[in-house]
């Protein structure tokens, strides 16, 4: 018998079973999209990272406070060693490698921004920075100006508006120029707006109002939060150096004595994707190791059906042996359904775990995702499932016997 004609009997039995069949054929969809779907949102997610701190360039790194363990045995956490204003702004005037260095803070992570009878969510970031902050993280202004030295150490209440606050606010974004509005309850006047840099998991620019430094540590406690040092250096080449002088000046102004411990970060911002993409990998492994339970669960229930469909159709299988089928093509018969039921699921999971993963791309704005290893790896796990759940029921179906199959009541 041609194998087009096992394919025909195969299809045919589906059919005729069409209830059972397609309950297996959804069970295994599910495990193959809950697979699908949290991996390509993985995939989404790393490059997302890699894209936005990217855009800060590869020649670019910072200065930050970090938490530190008592000793390895323990690691219990100490308070974070904050960097104050003061240890900031003498990093910046003492550094002398060529570059261009910018200090900031969080001076609020969520606060509401009002313009007349319009208003923001209270989620908005406010972030008190320097004149070189735009420079440093590679932000570019859609309309108006960002503020100059003498406005940075000056008492004026300025801001610069993120452009999806400047949506929020106005009816058009070029009304929001020399506008007056109100964070919290200060009224601030809008010298420009910045270019949109899109949703993003770590980079919420478009949710953020920039403050001069100096206004923002006034208005604000710089002194329970701390200070993040950027700079740009002249040349890629040139970033280990520049990050060697850095830390030993940085040591100096902390007044650390020799052979004790940093407390403070220093990272390249390659360093810090890739921080974070391997801590992600815990979350490859852990969505990996749930798909095949699902899966496992997919294949015990379709050994089971297959089971079934072997009682059921004993006296077929009979039938087919008196009229010349050989064992080799009830084996075949009944292998060949497991594999289509298996792969039909697994073609229904994999297309819906790139749609419902790619959900996350269209937010972001980024470019959609399709994991072409994880789809080849879904069919050969299909594959694997169909042949693995089918193969002892397809032996007890071969090995029937003719005579004893044609008397089954």
């Amino acid at each position: 018998m041609k194998w087009g004609d096992i394919l025909l009997l195969s299809r045919n039995a589906m059919n005729a079973n069409r209830m059972r069949t397609n309950l297996t054929i959804a069970i295994i969809t599910v495990g193959i999209t809950a697979l699908i779907s949290i991996l390509t949102v993985i995939e989404v997610l790393k490059w997302n990272i890699y894209n936005n701190l990217n855009g800060m360039g590869a020649n670019t790194f910072t200065i930050m406070s970090k938490r530190s363990g008592r000793g390895k045995a323990n690691m219990v956490a100490e308070p974070r060693q904050i960097i104050s204003l003061d240890q900031a702004l003498n990093f910046k005037k003492s550094y002398r490698f060529p570059s261009v260095i910018s200090v900031s803070f969080l001076a609020e992570n969520g606060s509401t921004l009002k313009y007349r009878n319009k208003k923001t969510s209270p989620n908005v970031m406010v972030m008190a920075c320097d004149e070189n902050y735009m420079k440093v993280s590679a932000t570019n202004l859609l309309l108006g100006r960002n503020f100059n030295l003498r406005e940075m150490y000056g008492n004026s209440n300025l801001c610069v508006l993120g452009y999806g606050v400047a949506k929020k606010l106005f009816t058009k974004i070029s009304n929001a120029e020399n506008a007056e509005i109100s964070i919290g309850n200060i009224q601030y006047s809008v010298l420009g707006v910045m270019e949109s840099k899109g949703a993003s998991l770590i980079n919420r620019m478009d949710n953020m109002v920039i403050i001069p430094l100096f206004n923002g540590a006034k208005n604000y406690p710089v002194s329970e939060t701390s200070c993040v040092i950027s700079a740009l250096i002249d040349a890629q080449k040139n970033i280990d150096f520049a990050m060697g002088e850095a830390e030993g000046l940085m040591r100096s102004i902390r007044k650390l004595k020799v052979g004790k411990e940093n407390n403070f970060a220093l990272n390249k911002n390659d360093e810090i994707a890739n921080t974070l993409i391997s801590n992600i990998q815990y979350v490859t492994l852990s969505a990996s190791v749930i798909g095949f339970i699902t899966l496992l669960g997919a294949a015990i229930g379709l050994m089971n059906i297959m089971l079934v469909s072997v009682a059921e159709r004993t006296r077929e299988i009979g039938l087919a042996k008196s009229v010349g089928a050989t064992n080799q093509v009830i084996l075949q018969q009944f292998l060949m359904e497991a594999i289509l039921i298996s792969l039909t699921g697994g073609v229904l999971g994999i297309s819906l775990g790139i749609l419902s993963g790619n959900i996350l791309s269209f937010i972001f704005g980024s470019p959609m995702v399709i994991p072409w290893f994880w789809i080849l790896s879904g069919f050969a796990i299909c594959i694997v499932v169909g042949l693995s759940a089918g193969i002892y029921p397809a032996l007890k179906a071969s090995r029937l016997n003719a005579i004893e199959s044609l008397r089954y009541e």
